[in-house]
């Protein structure tokens, strides 16, 4: 059967609940990526970094790292994984047989160069290049029951928050390596290679976690240069990080991504379960997650967010942020059922339909505010004052999508990417009816 013979989804097919949901997790995205946008990438966890750890900064974030670090990028990690799964169950209706694992793939390695582009020319912090990468190992899970799917992703995020401990108890040791080596080179004794290596790795924590002031003011001077200088420095960041294994990245957004497989499967994601199944998920999962996201935030911020005192204070992040992550997925649901604010959730919908475009419009305005070759404003505004940029970004996509989709079938780059799919161009113009 030609590859012509399939197409896009229409949009009568798309499943609404799932279109907010990804459309509400971009927007969410959109807060936690800005911090390392606009902020030295220390700053993250280290609010004397950028302009304080008081006042609005402090309760900005509070409210970011209970609320949306990295809840945000898992619900979009579980749109990704239904989607996938999706795409290839439709394809199967089709009767597309290995056609269809064909496409799949075409999907993906064209989303693995988008990645790329993404990465090196606009924003190094790109998730689109992991996606592609963990989803070429999707496709012989598909046929995974819903419970064995959970299973996996529980395990996933144990052994994750393990390792996430044992490697903080490593660092410690570390410290203590430091501490002996420094008390040696004062008696004028030769150092072991193991206090030298100790030595090492620790100040390059310290280095890495708490930059000094010379440190900081080269991390501005390279965003605040031209865009060619800005792009080769970026290049060296992400060669980096596309050189770590991508089972590194695994912990993070695998178990998401089965999350999704198996929430489609069990209906959970177009909404199909009964408002009470939401309402206890919501609880459960807030009740699981909401104290420990906010015993980390609180203990970072009563050890005056010093990195040595917070070696520990991190170290459940993932169980909080899947547990986070589940329960935004059923208010947001809960929300939907409900009818209120149609022009919101309207508008909602839309940025989920053209995700892929705002996504990356929200990386070049980010560039262009925060960037030499723009407002060069990296670094120069406090934690809560950026907040501002992201509030502006909103609005410009909850009024461009919906009127975009007015007139268009997807945006530019979802036009592009299907196009690439489908190795056909795709109509781009709604057909209007007079």
């Amino acid at each position: 059967m030609a590859n012509e013979t399939f197409a896009p989804t229409p949009d009568s097919q798309r499943i609404a609940t799932m279109d907010l949901l990804r459309g509400s997790a971009l927007l969410g995205i959109a807060l936690m990526n800005i911090v390392f946008s606009a902020l030295p990438l220390a700053a993250h966890h280290n609010l004397k970094l950028a302009g304080g750890s008081t006042g609005p900064n402090v309760a900005v974030f509070l409210l970011e790292y209970i609320l949306f670090d990295g809840k945000m990028r898992g619900l979009f990690s579980i749109m990704f994984g239904a989607g996938a799964y999706l795409f290839v169950n439709r394809l199967d209706g089709k009767a597309a047989g290995l056609q269809a694992a064909e496409i799949f793939y075409r999907r993906l390695l064209w989303l693995l160069v988008f990645g790329i582009v993404h990465a090196y020319l606009i924003w190094h912090g790109d998730i689109l290049y992991p996606y592609a990468i963990i989803g070429l190992i999707l496709l012989p899970l598909f046929r995974l029951s819903p419970r064995t799917l959970l299973i996996v992703a529980a395990v996933v995020t144990v052994l994750d928050t393990g390792e996430s401990v044992r490697g903080r108890f490593s660092l410690l040791k570390t410290k203590h390596i430091y501490e002996e080596a420094v008390k040696a080179e004062s008696a004028h004794k030769t150092l072991t290679d193991e206090q030298k290596t100790g030595k090492a790795e620790w100040e390059a924590f310290k280095k890495q976690s708490s930059p000094s002031s010379e440190e900081l003011k080269k991390e501005r001077e390279m965003y605040s240069g031209s865009y060619l200088h800005l792009v080769a420095k970026r290049a060296e960041v992400v060669m980096k990080w596309h050189s770590v294994p991508f089972y590194l990245q695994l912990t993070d957004m695998f178990p998401m991504m089965l999350i999704g497989i198996a929430f489609l499967k069990l209906g959970v994601l177009a909404g199909d379960r009964s408002t009470g199944f939401y309402i206890k998920t919501l609880l459960v999962a807030y009740a699981i997650g909401l104290p420990i996201g906010s015993y980390a935030a609180f203990t970072a911020w009563g050890n005056g967010f010093d990195p040595v005192l917070n070696i520990f204070t991190f170290s459940t992040y993932q169980i909080a942020r899947v547990a986070m992550t589940i329960g935004h997925m059923s208010l947001l649901i809960l929300f939907h059922r409900s009818g209120w604010l149609p022009s919101l959730q309207a508008a909602l919908s839309s940025i989920g339909k053209t995700a892929f475009s705002n996504y990356i419009l929200h990386s070049l305005i980010y560039g262009f505010v925060f960037y030499g070759y723009g407002f060069n404003l990296f670094g120069k505004l406090e934690r809560y004052q950026i907040y501002y940029v992201v509030a502006g970004m909103w609005t410009v996509s909850l009024i461009v999508s919906p009127l975009w989709l007015k007139a268009y079938r997807y945006g530019p780059l979802e036009w592009c990417w299907r196009s690439l799919t489908y190795w056909k161009r795709q109509p781009m113009r709604l057909e209007i009816v007079t």
